[in-house]
């Protein structure tokens, strides 16, 4: 197991669609346990395959609510549906991530999703997700798809990430070491 480099915003792997997982085997498991170090370490709640530069439709999370029920999990090749709407709250519904470290801004996401995927062993399964962990499933499934949360922003919050994306001037094909290089994005 090991603490893998994350891909910074610009690198092309976050910018084009994952493949499907077809071999479930030792290097899949490999990579999950490498995806979950790498995540505890940055710290963060989710993390995407290809934020390691793996192109594959996998993504894992790990997320304690205010209950302190634990939701701790990996999504290989996930589908992801998306129900209803609210208002939007810019001070509850930021985001940051891990491929953008240091920028948080708001996003309206969908309150719940029907996340179904499937597991290490490739057995196929449903988990309903409400509110800060239906915003984490829809966070990493689009990674998947090629998408960072900054591609999503309107308006005042689009501008306003834009210019900071450019005042931070990232190398192309940039990368960061959990632990190492930045704190906690």
């Amino acid at each position: 197991m090991a603490i893998r480099p994350i891909q910074i915003k610009g690198t092309e792997v976050l910018h084009q669609p994952a493949k499907p997982v077809d071999n479930f085997d030792q290097s899949l498991e490999v990579l999950v346990q490498d995806m979950f170090e790498t995540m505890e370490k940055a710290p963060g709640v989710g993390l995407a395959a290809p934020q390691i530069g793996v192109g594959l439709q996998v993504f894992v999370y790990d997320w304690e609510d205010d209950e302190q029920a634990r939701h701790r999990g990996v999504a290989i090749n996930p589908e992801l549906e998306l129900f209803g709407s609210e208002k939007f709250n810019p001070e509850e519904h930021v985001e940051g991530c891990l491929s953008a470290p240091g920028l948080r801004f708001p996003l309206q996401r969908s309150p719940m999703v029907r996340l179904t995927a499937l597991d290490l062993q490739g057995n196929k399964y449903t988990e309903i997700a409400k509110g800060w962990l239906a915003r984490i499933f829809q966070h990493e499934f689009d990674h998947l798809q090629g998408l960072l949360y900054l591609d999503r922003l309107e308006g005042e919050y689009k501008e306003q990430a834009d210019k900071e994306v450019s005042e931070q001037d990232w190398p192309k094909d940039s990368v960061w070491m959990p632990g190492v290089d930045y704190d906690a994005p």
